[in-house]
């Protein structure tokens, strides 16, 4: 018997040494070496199968593309953690990010798990200790340079929200402006923050009001505005003295990560705890968390009125704060005597702007009589016009759904306003070409309180109602249980002012002769019915004197 060392070099395996204890003319080691070596060549094909999956798999994410190379400027990889609290981290479900124009992976995100949540939470409560006692301005300060950072990723994140979200290039690029700009309004607002000295009716007596922090605003925001609607609460609620967690849309979780990129950085130049701006993605488990989480000081909710009421109702339960920005079923009402000019392309812009997918999107287009037909042939023609396209081309002016499931909404939609008696005068389609594209949709011939009039479908669909009087026109726009934005277009002095008046429009945004679509941010942003403030107010009495006189007269010896 004789030790016989066979040496083979096995590509891409560990082992490259065999040792066989046989005579080597012997036929069973013959046998032997022939099993193992292809043993082996099964372990080395299997292995290099595995890495050619694994890079394929890599490859097939567009952030290892060339053309996508600048997601990597904003500091985005193949796998991203989907937590902050001063540190990265993420041990939950890895989900990927799909771009709605070709619904391709984008990259991968590593959700939050509840016990992550909850040391973020304790993070972010303790991160509050010290940021209440830093004064207005310099919190303002703070906020200043968030904004500045932004400014320097405008354009780069505007791609982002275009490429993940779905919504035309421009756009993408002016809801990170936004944003911005009110990191600009929180700035003066640091230094404006103040309350009303009241006169006593004590001697001696100082009233007045003090307005103070809340703590923690939770933040919950939806998918059609991924960077927008965060920067609204975020810079306020900073400036005001409140520390924020924020989880985004489960299906925009890039975006959430590259604007808490941003946002930490800017806080730890500052030698600022990162827990000030906290961030946890994931689903149905964290928002839930966070509505019922009595921690949570004040809850910013951002999404459909089905949910919204849910989490008001867990809110409700611990008697907590919420402030809430749900559903919208916007009408404009077309009088008479209105510029059509005006009319034509404002009403195209508000219905198929972002797709459909605003909450102040227009979705009833009521028509005087006398300019019915008029309007619906102008509208339809410009409708036939609107570029559709990959949106972060330019030239684009139409882009995707968000997700398939909305095109399944866009269908059932059109089926239930054809059985209620509507007619398809433009689109009503699935366009066949990759990623979630449908025609924008005019409907006509329903009645104004047909049940899918008074849906909001989250889609490209606009429905056209006739009216006669201007009595019949308010009321049909009052009568949904939707209030967030509205629009009437005429050039009646007595009308606009009765549209403005108290049996006018019940909603929160009151327009004339502009869509409905878009609000500007100085003034405030917000629906009735279906459809909050960050700091809370403290009557503060000083007593100054030396006598102890009690309020309302009473005499307590």
């Amino acid at each position: 018997t004789v030790i016989c060392s066979a040496h083979v070099k096995f590509t891409n395996y560990p082992c490259t040494h065999v040792h066989f204890i046989w005579p080597s003319t012997h036929p069973l080691m013959q046998h032997c070496l022939t099993l193992t070596l292809a043993r082996h060549s099964r372990l080395i094909l299997r292995n290099q199968l595995r890495c050619v999956h694994k890079s394929a798999a890599m490859s097939g994410l567009l952030i290892n593309h060339p053309e996508y190379s600048w997601l990597r400027e904003l500091g985005l990889s193949e796998d991203n953690p989907g937590v902050y609290n001063g540190s990265w981290g993420g041990s939950g479900e890895v989900v990927t990010s799909r771009c709605p124009a070709n619904n391709e992976p984008i990259a991968r995100v590593t959700q939050a798990t509840l016990a992550e949540y909850e040391e973020t939470v304790q993070k972010t409560k303790e991160a509050w200790k010290m940021w209440a006692d830093v004064p207005a301005p310099k919190r303002g300060e703070i906020v200043r340079q968030i904004g500045d950072a932004l400014r320097k990723k405008n354009k780069v994140l505007g791609s982002l929200v275009s490429l993940e979200m779905g919504k035309i290039y421009v756009e993408g690029v002016g809801e990170v402006q936004e944003y911005i700009d009110v990191c600009d309004y929180a700035v003066g607002l640091s230094r404006m923050i103040g309350g009303p000295i009241l006169p006593s009716e004590r001697p001696g007596h100082a009233l007045l009001e003090q307005w103070n922090p809340v703590g923690l605003v939770g933040i919950i925001t939806a998918f059609n505005f991924p960077v927008a609607v965060y920067g609204w609460n975020n810079a306020i609620a900073l400036t005001c003295g409140n520390v924020c967690l924020w989880k985004g849309a489960p299906t925009t979780p890039l975006t959430s990560v590259a604007v808490t990129k941003i946002v930490a950085e800017v806080l730890e130049l500052n030698n600022l705890p990162g827990a000030i701006c906290s961030m946890t993605c994931g689903g149905a488990d964290i928002g839930t968390a966070m509505a019922k989480d009595e921690r949570v000081d004040l809850l910013s909710f951002t999404g459909s009125t089905h949910v919204g009421q849910m989490v008001a109702m867990m809110v409700q339960e611990r008697f907590g704060r919420k402030l809430l920005e749900l559903g919208g079923n916007n009408a404009i009402i077309v009088f008479e005597d209105a510029d059509l000019n005006l009319v034509v392309p404002a009403s195209v812009f508000a219905s198929v702007g972002t797709a459909g997918q605003r909450c102040t999107t227009t979705r009833r287009l009521m028509l005087h009589e006398s300019v019915h037909d008029t309007v619906v042939e102008r509208i339809a023609k410009a409708y036939k016009q609107v570029r559709i396209g990959d949106p972060w081309d330019p030239s684009t002016m139409y882009g995707p759904l968000h997700t398939k499931q909305a095109i399944e909404q866009y269908l059932a939609a059109i089926e239930q306003a054809k059985q209620q008696g509507g007619t398809v005068v433009c689109g009503g389609k699935v366009i066949d070409r990759p990623g979630n594209y449908v025609e924008p949709t005019i409907i006509t011939g329903l009645a104004h309180d047909a049940k899918i009039v008074h849906t909001e479908t989250f889609v490209p669909i606009l429905y056209v109602l006739k009216f006669k009087t201007e009595e019949e026109a308010f009321d049909w726009n009052n009568e949904v249980k939707q209030g967030l934005s509205s629009s009437i277009f005429t050039k009646d002095l007595g009308r606009i002012f009765r549209w403005l008046g108290p049996k006018g429009s019940d909603c929160g945004i009151v327009n004339v002769n502009i869509p409905t679509s878009g609000a500007e941010i100085g003034g405030a942003f917000g629906g009735e019915k279906h459809t909050g403030q960050y700091m809370r107010r403290s009557t503060c009495t000083i007593n100054y004197s030396k006598d102890l006189p009690l309020a309302q007269g009473i005499k307590f010896e």
